[in-house]
């Protein structure tokens, strides 16, 4: 099963990019933003995160979304059947995620709950 959990939304400055959103959402930061990453949730009640990541350029490819999955790597075939793509990334060591590109090409990450 996924759930939409993040909206993950890029620019080049995090700080302003959180002093916005919170204002405009009424979201808190989940932990202390850093310089280059933030996650905010809703104030009251559950919804959706939105997360803040530094992007330095303006290419394609500044925002997308990481649904969570219980069992990642079940999620991932699943959606390879139904026609997402492997995209060719650059994972840290320690990655908790799977990027995937659907039909058209827009990327999203699976993301182990």
């Amino acid at each position: 099963m996924l759930k939409l959990a993040s909206v993950v939304w890029g620019g080049p400055d995090v700080a302003r990019g959180v002093e916005f959103w919170t204002a405009a959402l009424d979201y808190v930061p989940v932990h202390p933003p850093g310089d280059d990453w933030a996650l905010l949730k809703p104030r009251a009640g559950d919804g959706v995160q939105l997360a803040i990541d530094q992007k330095l350029s303006d290419g394609p490819r500044r925002h997308h979304m990481d649904l969570y999955a219980d069992d990642q790597a079940a999620e991932v075939e699943r959606l390879l059947a139904l026609g997402a793509n492997s995209v060719d990334w650059d994972y840290p060591h320690d990655a908790d995620y799977v990027v995937l590109a659907d039909p058209n090409g827009n990327t999203f990450c699976v993301v182990q709950k």
